[in-house]
């Protein structure tokens, strides 16, 4: 039987710890059993239980005061996650085989891990040897996402990260506890954002006729493809955390073995899936 992996990414503070613990907790209200992995050497406070810590492997901190390597923070994760990719035994001894797992995986925060280094690539490549089903889990703080040219920003992180991993992703807006009544209102058209309509409310902000043109191009994009979409996140209102859990467990199939996952009728479609690699795996299941 195949194993499942949420892969929980974002930028530093949007929320991934919260997330995971929030998950945890209500899928033991489901009795269901879900486990997470620390994978942030620099994590410092967490109020979760872990299966594995990479900071039993490696830190940072010990990282940054060795005097052979004189690292500054970024540098020196960047070395713990190259270190972790050469160790991916410890991983796997920390895992064990046990069938139908669920792990959430609670990464650091830096995009140079997504964009141009190869280690996450490494991770998901690893975990399919190991027969994970891997969706990415790319988390954004709505509270950031307030402002047409914000929001562009944080669509972009997550579609960097869904081009580098090449796996099914869903993207979450986190912290809509936080919002005011107004806010919460104002952030709905960024769920499913006509990329249009943003570019003509933004277009007086915008002087140089050469970025005019360059944002009217990801737009356009994002817009014609349907690549980006955001599904809301507030860890006090349960029927939308199990909603969130629904869209990801269909993007792997969790359970297929019993019944097919589909999300409830009327929700909004699931962001980011794989149905290529859905429908294979679902015919050779």
């Amino acid at each position: 039987m195949p194993r499942y992996a949420q892969l929980v990414m974002g930028p530093a503070g949007s929320g991934k710890s919260t997330y995971c613990s929030t998950m945890t907790q209500h899928a033991e209200a489901l009795n269901r059993s879900v486990q997470v992995v620390n994978l942030d050497p620099a994590a410092e406070h967490f109020n979760y239980p872990v299966m594995a810590d990479i900071r039993e492997l490696i830190q940072v901190d010990d990282v940054m005061e060795d005097d052979s390597l004189r690292f500054g923070p970024n540098g020196g994760l960047v070395f713990c996650m190259e270190y972790f990719a050469n160790n991916f035994d410890w991983l796997e001894e920390s895992l064990g085989h046990v069938e139908d797992d669920y792990i959430l995986f609670d990464c650091p925060g830096q995009i140079e891990l997504y964009t141009h280094l190869p280690v996450m690539r490494q991770l998901v490549e690893q975990l399919q040897q190991w027969e994970f089903r891997v969706c990415g889990v790319f988390l954004v703080d709505s509270q950031f996402m307030v402002e047409s040219f914000k929001f562009i920003s944080g669509v972009m992180a997550a579609l960097s990260a869904m081009v580098s991993l090449e796996i099914p992703q869903v993207n979450i807006m986190t912290k809509m506890d936080l919002l005011s009544p107004k806010a919460k209102k104002e952030i709905e058209k960024y769920l499913d954002p006509d990329m249009y309509s943003m570019m003509e409310d933004s277009s007086h902000t915008i002087r140089s006729a050469k970025f005019k043109k360059l944002t009217k191009a990801i737009c356009d994009l994002i817009d014609d493809y349907s690549m980006v979409r955001f599904l809301p996140f507030d860890r006090t209102d349960e029927e939308g955390i199990n909603i969130v859990l629904q869209h990801i467990d269909f993007s792997i199939q969790y359970g297929e073995d019993l019944e097919l996952k589909e999300p409830k009728e009327g929700d909004e479609e699931p962001a980011n899936l794989n149905y290529d690699e859905i429908f294979q795996d679902t015919v050779g299941s």
